[in-house]
């Protein structure tokens, strides 16, 4: 999936004459922080609430007001892993996408990317949860897979955790079974450590529930 399209239509960016009392009623209504303002095509930067603020003259022409981030911004042909990696790395609540002329397209809410979050992760499907602890040179995802298969199951979706002074991984698998006895059984008699396994659907959705908060925790939203 590319940045462009995850653009949010409904999302329009402010002028240099909006006042900033404009920007700060947008950003309430979208429910975001920041709002990107143009020149014409010509992106100019991200304003934040905060920028308002420290400045304290809600009248004033957001041309007037010093902008405290970069240009963060993605072009319309990145991945949105890009998306994901800037919006952590900057503290945004949204991203600019910008054509090969840097000239403004859009920009990505994060409740979009949320959304393509959850259906990558094969979230609103029904399944199992299954986490397994390994060392990181014995990593396989085909042998994963494999155990997996062989249980009459598939992976809808992985994911890899590492951790800082560690040499260990957390596999994260989501299987298409609600009941996954039979799996966990099957990875144990091959020496894989289980850390948790979810199989009722309102440990489900607890479990969704604690992956959304701690992302929402990590970009510090």
């Amino acid at each position: 999936m590319l940045a462009k399209h995850l653009i949010n239509d409904s999302v329009l960016p402010l002028r240099t004459s909006d006042t900033a009392v404009t920007a700060l009623n947008w950003m309430e209504d979208l429910r975001v922080s920041h709002l990107p303002i143009v020149n014409n095509k010509s992106f100019l930067g991200l304003i934040s609430d905060v920028d308002i603020y420290d400045l304290n003259k809600p009248d004033e022409p957001l041309g007037n007001h010093k902008l405290s981030l970069i240009r963060p911004y993605v072009l319309h042909n990145q991945h949105f892993y890009d998306v994901i990696k800037l919006i952590s790395e900057q503290k945004v609540t949204l991203v600019p996408v910008l054509d090969d002329n840097n000239n403004y397209l859009g920009c990505i809410t994060l409740t979009a990317l949320i959304d393509k979050l959850a259906n990558t992760a094969s979230i609103n499907q029904p399944g199992g949860i299954i986490v397994i602890e390994v060392n990181s040179i014995d990593y396989s995802l085909s042998e994963i897979a494999r155990i997996v298969e062989s249980n009459d199951a598939k992976i809808l979706s992985s994911y890899i955790t590492s951790f800082n002074d560690s040499t260990k991984f957390e596999i994260t698998i989501k299987v298409n079974k609600i009941d996954v006895s039979s799996i966990i059984q099957t990875f144990n008699r091959f020496d894989y450590i289980i850390t948790a396994s979810f199989s009722e659907e309102n440990n489900l959705d607890d479990l969704i529930n604690d992956r959304y908060n701690s992302l929402m925790s990590y970009l510090n939203i």
